[in-house]
């Protein structure tokens, strides 16, 4: 009896010992040794998963480019309408927009023309402007700063760039990069601040009335402007040669300190058959899509053709030509007969 009450507890501590031991929690290495498992039960199902992902992600490409097909032949479709006198007139869609002729100081065709409104990255055509107004030597070369590219959103350059004031020009007009118009700025005499005053002040010497800048790149929502305006000021910058040949450009090699690379325009209009002259375009969420453009009517004059508040960047650019072409139209006795002189929405 007593051999078997000693084997008895003998059995009795073994349980014990294994209950306790399976009460314990498992070290780290023990822990790992299950991940396998789980890993290889979800290792046996992303195929059906991964084929579902595909599936949904080229549906998604499929509805987008025939979104962007729509949106494209709706923007390529010019709508018209009768006005009071029973001449064909653009129906525009844009907040606003105008025909300007420079030459004559007369406004052929416009809509709410007059309207203050924010103008994006048309703000460059006035840095541009005064800028140039100081007659720098375009040669020399300047740093880029960390501050200069902070929240600039779209730029090409890099903080140490050592970039000369001619491609900073190219920079800003051509794919109208943020940073570089802040260098323009903050190395012209004074600083950004004071460099800001001198544009509103060049607004003021150009009667431009609606306009008002409160950074030089168009990225504050604050810089403001009309489409009359707008049609001024291009025809204004146009006239100068350095800036029309740089509005004009659709590609540039830029060059820095350490590297060069590529720039294109985001002028549309450029390639086409429609002669520009000059153009720039702009967008921030508040302004919507914007164009400032001036074109040359074959064998006829040279129009600013300005739309702003478009819905998208495919409208800005379709609209442009529609109001282009109905000049042309105009013009050439296509579309009413002889001219018959200045044409508002509201005639």
């Amino acid at each position: 009896m007593r051999v078997v009450s000693r084997s008895l507890r003998i059995g009795l501590v073994a349980g014990l010992s294994v209950l306790v031991i399976g009460a314990v929690p498992r070290p780290a290495a023990s822990q790992t040794t299950k991940k396998p498992t789980a890993s290889t039960s979800t290792v046996k199902k992303p195929a059906p998963r991964s084929r579902t992902s595909l599936a949904r992600a080229a549906a998604a490409a499929r509805a987008r480019e025939a979104a962007a097909r729509r949106t494209q032949q709706e923007a390529m479709t010019p709508r018209f309408k009768r006005d009071m006198l029973g001449n064909l007139v653009p129906d525009v869609r844009a907040a606003a927009a105008i025909i300007y002729d420079p030459l004559t100081n007369q406004v052929l065709w416009e809509n709410n023309s007059h309207d203050q409104r924010s103008i994006a990255s048309l703000t460059k055509i006035m840095t541009a402007v005064t800028f140039i107004a100081d007659d720098p030597d375009l040669s020399q070369r300047v740093a880029v700063t960390r501050a200069d590219l902070k929240g600039a959103s779209v730029t090409y350059l890099k903080a140490g760039d050592i970039v000369s004031f001619d491609h900073l020009l190219h920079l800003v007009l051509i794919p109208s990069d943020n940073a570089a118009a802040r260098v323009l700025a903050r190395t012209s005499e004074g600083g950004s601040a004071a460099f800001v005053t001198r544009m509103n002040e060049m607004a003021t010497q150009l009667g431009l009335t609606s306009t008002h800048y409160a950074d030089p790149s168009g990225l504050d929502a604050r810089n403001v402007s009309s489409a009359y305006d707008q049609s001024h000021l291009m025809s204004f910058a146009t006239g100068d040669a350095r800036l029309g040949s740089i509005m004009r450009t659709a590609e540039f090699d830029v060059r820095t300190s350490s590297r060069s690379f590529k720039i294109r325009s985001t002028n549309r209009l450029l390639g086409t058959d429609v002669d520009v002259l000059g153009g720039k375009t702009g967008f921030i969420s508040k302004a919507g899509y914007c164009l400032a453009t001036l074109l040359q009517v074959p064998q006829g004059p040279q129009v600013a053709v300005v739309v702003l508040g478009a819905a998208n960047s495919t409208l800005r650019f379709w609209e442009a030509r529609h109001l282009f072409n109905w000049m042309v139209g105009r013009t050439q006795g296509l579309m009413g007969g002889e001219p018959q002189g200045p044409l508002h929405k509201d005639q």
